[in-house]
Formats: C-alpha cells, sequence, structure tokens
C-alpha cells in the first residue's frame, strides 16, 4: 500500500507530457565550474537538466520538482574550458534538446591565455515594435551568423534597449527570444540595462529585467560582489568585463556603484580590461553627450564620474550604445569635459589602429593606468536612425549604418570590427598590449587642394621637423615645417604645396 501512495503522488504532480517550451532555453552566469540555464513551458512542470560531455550520453541531472513555468536550473561542479550537451524537461520527458545545437561551453579559468571572441549589440530591440515590418536587428544577426559560420561564440554582450519600447516581458519575448533562438541555446549571454528597460512596471524595484536575466551580483563569475544585477562584473580568460548601470544606480563619484568600482578593479590582474553599459560618455549620434538634459544627463555623469576610474586602472576598451548609430574614438585618455574641452594631449594616438595603415595602437602590458582606451558607441544592431550635424571629436569614424561589434582577443591582441548586416566590415581596429612603440616611420603622405599632409609614428613630448627637397639623388634639404612637439604616438602636420612641382618630404626628429 505505501508504495501504491508514493507512485500516485509522484504521478499526481509530475508534469503533462504536452507541456511545450515557449522560451528559451538560454544560458546564464557562465563561471568556468557552473552554468545556469532557463527556460519556460506553457503549462507547469518540474524543472529537469540533463548532461554531459557526451551527446549520447546524458547522464548527468540536476533540477527541481517543484512546479513552475519558469524554470532556472544552475549546474555546479563543472570542469572548466568543457564542452557539455544538454537537454531539458519534466521528470517524464525531454522538451528540448538532445541535439548538437543544445550545448554550452565553461570559460577557461580566470587568466587562461585563450583566443575569446565576444559578439557585442546595442539597441536591437526592434522586432517588439508592431509598426516594424522589416526588423533589423533580424537583418544584423543574419550578418553575424554567415560571418561567423561554425565558429563559436564565447561571450554575448547586450548593450541596453534590448526590447522597446518599455522592456516587458512580452516585448522581450518578441525581440529578443524570438529573434536569437540558436544562438541562446548554446551562447553565454550578459546584459546591460538600456532606458527602455526601465519604463515597463516596477514592483518593489523588480522589473522584467530583472527575471529575465540571472547575473554574476555575488561574484560568482570573478570580480568583486556588487550586491546587485544593476551592475557586476567577470572574468573570461584573460579579459575582466565590468558592466555598469547608467540607467538607474547611484552615478554620484562616491557612490555606492562608484565605490564598488574601485574596489573592483583594484583587484584584478588581468591583461584586458573592458567595460560596457548604455549612456555612451562621447556621442553626437540620434542623442548628444554634450546635453544634459538628454536623457536626464545620464551621457555626462558617466563621463564625469566613471571615465576616470575606469582609466585609472587601465581601461581598454569601452562599449556603449544608446545612440542609434556607430562611433569609434581614436586611443584616448583624461577627456571627462564637454565635446569642445578635448585637447590634443588627450589623444594618444591619432592614428586608425589599423596594422595596415597608420599602425595598431599600443599599449604597456596588464592593467597599466592612463595608457588610452577606445570608447564605441553601437547602438546600430536594430536601426540607424540619426547624426548631429558635427561629429565628436573624440570620434575617429561616425556612421550611421546598422551592425555589430565582432571583437577577437588572442594574448596579447585584440581585433575589433564593425560588422554590418550587409557582411561588410565597415571598420576595424587592433590594440597590442606589451610590445615596443614604432620606430619612426611616414605612415601617410597625401596632396589634396593645394595641401600636404604627412603622418609618422611619434613619441609623446619629442619634437620634429619635415624636410622637403626636389631631388633625391643629390637632394639638398630644406626646412618645410615649424617644429612639431608630438602629443602622441601618431602626429600628422599639414601645410601649402606648390602646384605642378615634384617635391619630396621626410620627417626628422629633431634633437631637444
Amino acid at each position: 500500500m505505501k508504495r501504491i501512495v508514493l507512485l500516485w503522488l509522484v504521478a499526481s504532480s509530475a508534469a503533462p507530457l504536452w507541456a511545450a517550451v515557449v522560451r528559451g532555453p538560454y544560458l546564464q552566469n557562465g563561471t568556468p565550474r557552473s552554468v545556469t540555464v532557463k527556460w519556460r513551458t506553457d503549462l507547469p512542470g518540474e524543472s529537469v537538466v540533463r548532461y554531459g560531455t557526451n551527446l549520447a550520453e546524458l547522464t548527468e541531472v540536476r533540477g527541481s520538482l517543484a512546479l513552475t513555468t519558469d524554470h532556472e536550473v544552475a549546474l555546479t561542479g563543472l570542469r572548466a574550458d568543457q564542452q557539455y550537451f544538454y537537454s531539458i524537461g519534466t521528470l517524464k520527458a525531454v522538451l528540448a534538446g538532445d541535439d548538437t545545437n543544445h550545448y554550452f561551453v565553461t570559460p577557461p579559468l580566470s587568466g587562461t591565455k585563450k583566443p575569446v571572441r565576444i559578439w557585442a549589440i546595442g539597441d536591437c530591440g526592434t522586432a517588439s515594435r508592431r509598426f516594424v515590418q522589416d526588423p533589423g536587428s533580424i537583418k544584423v544577426r543574419d550578418g553575424y551568423l554567415n560571418f561567423a559560420g561554425t565558429n563559436h561564440t564565447d561571450v554575448w554582450l547586450m548593450l541596453g534597449d534590448n526590447a522597446y519600447d518599455a522592456g516587458t516581458d512580452a516585448e522581450y519575448q518578441a525581440a529578443v527570444f524570438q529573434v536569437y533562438p540558436t544562438l541562446l541555446r548554446n551562447t553565454l549571454l550578459w546584459s546591460t540595462l538600456g532606458n527602455h528597460e526601465t519604463y515597463g512596471p516596477d514592483v518593489e524595484g523588480r522589473i522584467a529585467y530583472h527575471d529575465i536575466f540571472t547575473l554574476p551580483a555575488g561574484a560568482e563569475a570573478g570580480g568583486t560582489r556588487s550586491g546587485t544585477e544593476n551592475y557586476y562584473s567577470f572574468d573570461y580568460g584573460n579579459i575582466h568585463l565590468v558592466c555598469l548601470d547608467s540607467e538607474l544606480s547611484d552615478r554620484a563619484p562616491d557612490g555606492p556603484m562608484a565605490t564598488w568600482l574601485h574596489a573592483d578593479l583594484a583587484a584584478n590582474t588581468n591583461d584586458w580590461l573592458i567595460a560596457f553599459w548604455h549612456s555612451p560618455p562621447y556621442t553626437k549620434g540620434s542623442h548628444d553627450s554634450d546635453a544634459m538634459w538628454d536623457n536626464f544627463g545620464n551621457m555626462t555623469f558617466m563621463r564625469t564620474n566613471f571615465v576616470s576610474i575606469l582609466e585609472s586602472y587601465g581601461v581598454d576598451l569601452v562599449l556603449c550604445g544608446h545612440s542609434h548609430s556607430y562611433e569609434r574614438s581614436f586611443l584616448i585618455n583624461g577627456h571627462y569635459g564637454f565635446s569642445d574641452s578635448l585637447v590634443p594631449e588627450m589623444i594618444k594616438d591619432a592614428g586608425s589602429g589599423r596594422p595596415e595603415d597608420t599602425g595598431a595602437y599600443r599599449k604597456p602590458a596588464g592593467p597599466e593606468g592612463n595608457e588610452g582606451a577606445v570608447y564605441i558607441v553601437a547602438g546600430s544592431s536594430g536601426h540607424a536612425t540619426f547624426l548631429q550635424r558635427e561629429r565628436h571629436p573624440a570620434m575617429f569614424v561616425t556612421l550611421l549604418q546598422m551592425g555589430s561589434m565582432v571583437i577577437d582577443v588572442s594574448g596579447n591582441q585584440l581585433d575589433a570590427m564593425f560588422l554590418r548586416e550587409t557582411g561588410a566590415i565597415d571598420d576595424h581596429f587592433t590594440i597590442l598590449k606589451g610590445e615596443p612603440a614604432e620606430p619612426l616611420r611616414i605612415v601617410r603622405a597625401r596632396v589634396n587642394s593645394g595641401q600636404v599632409t604627412v603622418g609618422w609614428k611619434s613619441r609623446a613630448a619629442a619634437k620634429y621637423r619635415i624636410e622637403q627637397t626636389l631631388d633625391l639623388e643629390n637632394p639638398a634639404w630644406e626646412v618645410a615645417s615649424p617644429d612639431v612637439i608630438a602629443t602622441g604616438a601618431t602626429t600628422f602636420w599639414s601645410g601649402a604645396a606648390e602646384a605642378d612641382l615634384r617635391v619630396f618630404f621626410r620627417v626628422v626628429e629633431v634633437q631637444q
């Protein structure tokens, strides 16, 4: 009789065999030893994940017998840098999985020098807008999938405004879960809050975003405990990634987020430091970082109160959204005011950062402070809408085009590109760490409309002079420019050029 009663109790509490998955599965909070799997079903049931390193032998089982439609299972005791296959379901049935597309790869141990692929998308939430018939996010997604092919994406960053217009649960269903189903099954997803995420219903400080994402508030994935999912950090190999909150949290220079950031970065020893948040410190796109009224001054607060902290601890790359355009800065440091306060000394390298052009940006090894960072606005992963009439002077390039960021880090080299929805690469740059400064060489020489422009690799504070001659066989070099004091690693000089005259130029370093 006891056996009959126990069997009846288990059977009555089990999920119906016809329950269907309506969201996910998707992967959260990945660490070298754990991964969280989440999904939603149309009917309540148990939460069961079967997994293993061999697709044919999913012998490990984790889960909960509590009946729910929103399922969340933390898989622990995993091996670092290991591929696992998995399925999701109930006690009686597998609802999804048991195929090669349902897998995850645990991150390598912190500090491991392993190639890492990062995909970053900003303001991608256009598919939830009812009046949009052809969402740009789908085109950008397909452009990346075609580019990536069979290569695995290690880190997927969403830069906010992931679902329009209010970041509700239903809008997330349309803009994220129905647009990226295959990527969600096998790619670790991390996000930051956008302003649109904050417009939905708020229940005791929690919005839909907080229920959708499970983020490492307790330093589960590395870094220092923040105590909130609004801002956090994590490690992936030799990269330390910091997510800040430009929308809801206190942005004062002595507030909780700034205090946590100091502590987190002081403890970081990884080779690379990448930060991301929503409202950019520098933009002249569909928003203007000079306008205090724009988005309640969030861009100004992040620039004046947080950029200096990040730079003092050696940030290399900052990714933001909000403006629906692509903007990419020079290698800069120390620019905390409005755009008209930028001076040449704040540009550590005025070149393109392209190895085939003016050369890669170069920095000392490790998290060395105030050696320059590249700032990117990548808010056109769903639409490209507007540019101000003038380019922000910190920016090397500004484009009103849709696309996403692809970032590859391998050892001491970071390669980043702006990948269009068409598959074209409209911008790219490289940062090298720990390599010696380039020797003196001319990187650009152009004559246009009666002006000659010469660019060369330089040392900050060194003195240079442009000289010219009409004959290289018997040169008589003459001074063509005043002495030029370099402020960074690439220097440019422009002067008048005589018409219909062949002239040779050279750059000479002047001993001081």
